[in-house]
């Protein structure tokens, strides 16, 4: 019965995915620690590698239709990937089930959700204000950031807080990307972000599998779930109100960083 609730809650986690495209992290990690139980760096260890698996599908499918801007990509990977490796270093000098690491990580964590349903709650009020569409001629000048510096540094904040919480790939990365590439169409900002997700989490959950910190019996029953959910959800998205759903999102991840800043 245990068993069937994990494959459940992959399913619902993967379903809200899909309907909304809000991060599996920030309602997967707090499902696992309020509702199962799950020590913190088992809950987010393991929920790293799900969100890789999850994004990867996402990304092959953006990538065959053109949507992935490989240049904005790359730029978020050069300073998210040095930035996970360098927590996950200190991860390892620490020991990541040390008491004082554990209440790091649900206090970022707390903050980290409280980020999130802020973000849903700008997109779901703010989501259509970013362009559409775009000419070809004009999607060079669309690929380029603010500033040069400004993709690094995000990327570099975005590593740690996805390698420390799991969360921040999603709601937090859309909204920041809407900000820094404002001429770029929702479709490829959506698209860039679940795509530099994938190798991020990867070194992530890689890195928290060498710590021990991955329930892999675990990782295999919430993608059996979360798989069948994200199809259904991805289905039923343009038959919803999508800023209905972002907005009680955003109550719910609230109410949950708020609970994780209490402990």
């Amino acid at each position: 019965m245990h068993d069937l609730a994990f494959v459940f809650a992959g399913f619902f986690v993967g379903f809200v995915v899909g309907l909304t495209g809000v991060g599996g992290g920030s309602l997967m990690t707090p499902i696992l620690i309020f509702f199962f139980g799950m020590k913190p760096h088992l809950a987010i260890g393991t929920d790293l590698l799900f969100a890789c698996f999850t994004k990867a599908g996402g990304t092959l499918k953006m990538a065959r239709s053109g949507m992935v801007s490989w240049r904005i990509v790359a730029t978020l990977c050069a300073g998210s990937i040095p930035a996970s490796l360098l927590t996950l270093w200190v991860l390892h000098i620490l020991g990541p089930a040390d008491a004082q690491v554990q209440k790091a990580m649900t206090t970022t964590l707390g903050v980290a959700l409280l980020l999130t349903a802020l973000a849903t709650l700008y997109k779901s009020i703010r989501g259509k204000s970013a362009p559409r569409s775009i000419s070809h001629q004009a999607m060079a000048q669309a690929e380029r950031p603010r500033h040069w510096s400004l993709p690094l540094l995000f990327g570099a904040f975005i590593g740690t807080l996805v390698t420390l919480t799991s969360v921040g790939a999603g709601a937090i990365g859309v909204t920041v990307l809407m900000l820094l590439y404002p001429l770029l169409p929702l479709q490829r900002i959506v698209a860039a972000d679940i795509a530099y997700a994938v190798p991020l989490t990867l070194v992530a959950g890689l890195g928290h599998a060498g710590l021990g910190s991955v329930d892999w019996p675990l990782l295999a029953k919430l993608l059996a779930g979360s798989l069948p959910g994200i199809w259904l959800g991805s289905h039923l998205m343009l038959k919803t109100s999508d800023r209905v759903i972002r907005g009680v999102l955003s109550l719910l991840l609230a109410y949950a960083g708020t609970k994780l800043l209490a402990l």
